[in-house]
């Protein structure tokens, strides 16, 4: 269990799933550069995340910038949106009747990714909130506006111990002020932080004749 003075990011969990290099410039050096995709992402973000903004549908209760907390994780944050579910098989939430089931949507600019960096960090938000409301959270939801798709995200055991494994790995980086070497892969193009990180410089494991290869390869 974390103190509160070690608690970080809970958004990094997504930069350490796509690159630990980038989430140690970003949360060890503070660097930060914005790049179009970076821009259109808070565009989004600043339309979904209203903290004085919720609704009610039915049955379904739905709150934006949701305030959460995990000592387990060592991470605090927000969630986009956290929807409350009507539920005999959920829990009690203070100023409501009855009993809720908690599902975190986050909301993404682009297209559903080939890895799960953005499923990792709908997981850690399902911690927090199971830690938060002493309860068991199965499945939350992913929305692409590129797409308009929402997909539903399963929390098995496999994506919570990759959860709690990034978590270990953001604090092993932070508590000793490690910047990890750079590796460069084709996912480095559409970095934000390609020209700080320097991918193809000598410090790293990128050379210019692996670099060509590598995009004649694409190509």
């Amino acid at each position: 269990m974390y103190s509160d003075d070690d608690l970080l990011m809970l958004s990094g969990i997504q930069h350490m799933a796509f690159c630990e290099r980038q989430w140690a410039l970003i949360h060890v050096e503070q660097q930060w550069r914005e790049n179009v995709k970076t821009t259109e992402g808070h565009h989004l973000h600043e339309r979904v995340d209203d903290p004085l903004e919720s609704d009610k549908r039915g049955r379904v209760i739905t709150y934006r910038a949701f305030p959460l907390i995990s000592y387990q994780l060592g991470v605090t944050g927000r969630a986009d949106v956290v929807e409350l579910i009507y539920s005999e098989e959920g829990v009690l939430i203070d100023g409501y009747e009855g009993k809720w089931l908690l599902h975190p949507v986050e909301y993404k600019r682009g297209k559903q990714k080939p890895d799960v960096r953005d499923e990792v960090q709908v997981c850690a938000q399902a911690i927090c909130l199971e830690e938060m409301f002493n309860t068991k959270i199965v499945r939350g939801s992913l929305y692409y506006a590129e797409t308009r798709r929402r997909i539903i995200v399963e929390f098995t055991p496999e994506l919570r111990q990759n959860v709690f494994d990034l978590a270990q790995r953001m604090h092993e980086l932070f508590d000793n002020g490690i910047t990890p070497l750079p590796v460069y892969k084709t996912h480095c193009k559409s970095c934000s932080l390609f020209d700080i990180c320097l991918p193809l410089s000598m410090f790293g494991n990128g050379r210019a004749s692996e670099y060509l290869q590598k995009e004649l390869e694409t190509d």
